[in-house]
């Protein structure tokens, strides 16, 4: 619970606001690094989370080795930051792209690194790689049950793309990388934790495939953050690339992996009108996002949890999210009133897409509230 005088500081904030604990905040970076240190891992955390070059420091003084990115937008905001190394985890195949990746590049040093899961994905990359006379790290994208980018374990182009990587001139093949994105459907840890363990199995299957072959494998990356969580051992993984135990929501809470007490991001939001059914509040879609999962995955939380300001986490006073449209949001009545004019803060069920959609965050630091710009999200550009 927030100290009464940062209650009082909320009550005459500009809704909606994004809320962060700092505390809590601090309390998962530090649980995820002391994790990944203790299981002998690099961690690379994903910061499509956050977008946040003030919380990816963090996560750098902390001992991460690098930052993990979506977009070549988000690669650029974090180069021109100062970040030094950092692996861009979707494939990029536009040339476009590339070229402005090493405009970039121009101005500031980084170890760019990219992933590839088609022979058109690591042809190009070599081909603007040795345009610009630049040496990028290559990883081939494993697919073990997202069934979304990678190439599936069995599938026998895997050699033949490490072997183009391990002769083009000016890429430098680093290993295999995956993102087991469906445990976040998980409905229990122990069901993360077999979903995670069939993630290693498969990539320890790949590497020593390649390696059988003469292809060195320097890194076995994995990411995701109900598969970390839940892990009891890493052994023959060399990197993590959690993203969203930085501030967690309801998707985690669901998958049995984090508590709701672990949450550290929330959205301040005010009642504007009720009828017999619902709470109206002006925090829409454009806020909320209408995302109810991930990757299609939909769960029965609405689009979040609200709280009367004064009983945030009361059980007793929690509400669901029933509807959103752009602009409202329509939280269903139970057995309390709550006056118009009155604030609510609101769990999301992801947090991801709400922060993409903010301009800053309001942080909770001990008795103050403090403003941090979010710069890679669209709402800030």
């Amino acid at each position: 619970m927030a100290s009464s005088h940062i209650q009082e500081q909320l009550k005459e904030l500009e809704t909606p606001a994004v809320l962060l604990d700092a505390t809590q905040l601090a309390s998962n970076l530090s649980s995820m690094q002391k994790r990944a240190d203790r299981h002998g891992v690099a961690l690379r955390p994903h910061v499509k989370t956050h977008k946040s070059l003030e919380i990816g420091r963090r996560q750098l003084d902390l001992g991460a080795t690098g930052i993990t990115v979506a977009t070549l937008d988000e690669a650029i905001v974090f180069i021109e930051g100062g970040f030094a190394s950092i692996t861009i985890a979707r494939p990029m195949v536009s040339a476009t792209k590339w070229d402005r990746l090493f405009s970039a590049l121009e101005s500031h040093e980084a170890d760019v690194r990219i992933v590839a899961d088609s022979e058109e994905g690591m042809r190009i990359a070599a081909d603007r790689a040795t345009a610009y006379d630049k040496e990028v790290g290559i990883f081939i994208k494993i697919d073990v049950g997202l069934h979304r980018c990678g190439l599936s374990p069995e599938d026998k182009r895997l050699l033949d793309l490490a072997i183009i990587a391990q002769e083009a001139t000016h890429l430098d093949f680093r290993g295999i990388l995956s993102h087991a994105g469906h445990a976040y459907a998980a409905g229990s840890s122990d069901e993360a934790a077999n979903l995670a363990e069939q993630e290693r199995s498969l990539m320890l299957v790949v590497r020593d495939t390649l390696l059988a072959n003469d292809v060195p494998v320097p890194e076995v990356s994995v990411g995701a953050t109900p598969t970390v969580l839940a892990s009891t051992h890493f052994e023959g993984i060399t990197e993590i690339r959690p993203g969203n135990y930085v501030f967690l929501d309801l998707l985690p809470v669901r998958a049995g992996v984090a508590q709701q007490s672990d949450i550290a991001l929330s959205i301040l939001g005010t009642v504007i009108s009720k009828n017999n059914d619902y709470f109206i509040t002006d925090t829409g879609s454009k806020t909320l996002t209408s995302d109810t999962g991930v990757h299609g995955m939909t769960g029965t939380q609405g689009f979040g949890l609200a709280y009367p300001l004064d009983h945030y986490q009361a059980a007793d006073y929690a509400l669901i999210v029933e509807k959103v449209s752009e602009e409202h949001g329509l939280i269903r009545r139970t057995g309390f009133d709550l006056p118009i004019g009155s604030q609510v803060r609101i769990i999301p069920v992801h947090a991801c897409p709400v922060a993409n959609l903010a301009r800053e965050y309001v942080v909770l630091d001990d008795d103050q509230l403090v403003r941090w710009p979010v710069e890679a999200a669209k709402g800030s550009r």
